[in-house]
């Protein structure tokens, strides 16, 4: 599920050579794209804490949350936490965390059918986040100090501690909201052309959806480019119209 990056650059081309408006230089358009590509993905999250405070509807496929949920979507995913000693360390493209998990392993000896076999089971425990005032509290109790099975984190500037028998410093990961990937419009250039290389190119991550806004955008930065402030003008009043229509 992508948005064609040559499918939005030869649309934006052609309105720009239709209206006279000028060229975009696939460097240019490669910087268009990913900052319109950064502005819808941002824009969600605003987008998600509005609609929250609002009634939805029982409509299947018309809920806004619903709709800019399954667009989140595409950008969650997990992955292993990095150690460091004392800290552990985020995957760097996380863009927002969710939860932190920790594998917590456990051995028992079988009963049946193969007595005193060594069983080994893991368990994904989501780790709690607590400030660190309340761990130097919990910490001071056997009741309610951290366990494997109850673990804890502390987050700083540095990063994050993991705690659950003591220290913990393997199995920990995190389910997180990804930032997009960055878009290329790849090319070669062939007797003096530009030539679309889609093996080199990278697609947008968004939604499909977000065709129509992703070329409203990069008209909007190409029309300060070529200096056509009627351009820029006309593409920020669609994408204005078009988001009021959305929140209406």
């Amino acid at each position: 599920m992508a948005v064609s990056v040559d499918t939005v650059y030869q649309r934006v081309l052609a309105i720009l050579n239709k209206e006279q408006r000028g060229y975009v230089t696939p460097q240019e358009f490669n910087l268009f794209a990913n900052q319109a590509q950064l502005d819808i993905f941002e824009q969600y999250f605003y987008d998600i804490n509005q609609f929250g405070r609002i009634p939805g509807n029982d409509t299947e496929f018309s809920d806004m949350l619903n709709i800019l949920n399954e667009k989140i979507n595409i950008f969650e995913t997990n992955a292993a936490m990095t150690y460091g000693g004392t800290y552990w360390s985020t995957p760097a493209n996380l863009y927002r965390l969710g939860t932190i998990v920790f594998d917590n392993i456990t051995t028992s000896k079988s009963l049946y059918p193969a007595p005193n076999t060594v069983v080994t089971t893991t368990t994904q425990v989501e780790v709690e986040r607590i400030n660190y005032n309340e761990f130097l509290y919990i910490n001071q109790s056997l009741i309610t100090k951290p366990t494997n099975s109850r673990p804890v984190f502390v987050a700083s500037t540095s990063g994050y501690q993991v705690y659950g028998d003591a220290p913990l410093v393997i199995g920990v990961s995190c389910n997180y909201i990804k930032e997009p990937s960055q878009v290329a419009w790849a090319y070669q250039m062939v007797f003096g052309e530009a030539l679309y290389n889609a093996n080199e190119s990278t697609n947008f991550e968004l939604h499909p959806s977000e065709e129509t806004e992703l070329v409203i955008k990069i008209l909007a930065f190409a029309g300060l480019v070529v200096k056509d402030i009627g351009m820029y003008q006309v593409a920020s009043q669609i994408s204005a119209e078009t988001n009021q229509q959305e929140k209406s």
